[in-house]
C-alpha cells in the first residue's frame, strides 16, 4: 500500500496547568490556540489548515488518564521562525528549559533543538536550514 498521507493524524500533548500551557506554546510559537471544554476533558487545539497534509493536535487536561512527562513520545514542531535559535530565546522566557541546542541530523533532514515545556514534557523543534 502507497501512503496518500503523513502517517500521524492527531498528537495530545498532557499538562497540568492548561492557562500556564497554552501561555507557553502561544508565546513560543506566536499562534492562538483555541480552547474546548468537553465534559471532564479539557482541550486547547493547535492551529491546523484545512485539508492540508500533515497533523495538529492538542494540549489535554485530564489528569486521570493524561500526564506530563519528559520521557515519552517525542514530538517535532516545524520551526514557526524558521530559525531554531530565533525560537530557543522565547522557551525560557515562556517557562520552558533548553535540553540540548540547535544540532545538525544531516543535510537532508536538516537541525533539530530539545526543551521541555512548561508542564515538563520534552517536545522537539525542527528546522530545514
Amino acid at each position: 500500500m502507497e501512503l496518500q498521507h503523513n502517517v500521524v493524524g492527531w498528537f495530545e500533548i498532557p499538562v497540568t496547568d492548561m492557562e500556564r500551557s497554552i501561555r507557553f506554546y502561544e508565546k513560543v510559537f506566536g499562534f492562538k490556540l483555541s480552547r474546548h471544554k468537553m465534559g471532564s476533558l479539557d482541550m486547547a487545539w493547535f492551529p491546523s489548515i484545512e485539508g492540508s497534509i500533515g497533523s495538529s493536535g492538542s494540549l489535554v487536561h485530564q489528569p486521570e488518564h493524561y500526564k506530563p512527562s519528559p520521557d515519552g513520545i517525542l514530538i517535532y514542531f516545524t520551526t514557526t521562525s524558521g530559525d531554531i535559535n530565533e525560537d530557543l530565546k522565547k522557551v525560557e522566557k515562556a517557562g520552558g528549559k533548553v535540553l540540548s541546542p540547535k544540532t545538525k541530523i544531516s543535510e537532508e533532514i536538516g537541525y533539530m533543538a530539545l526543551i521541555l515545556d512548561s508542564e515538563g514534557n520534552r517536545i522537539a523543534f525542527h528546522s530545514r536550514t
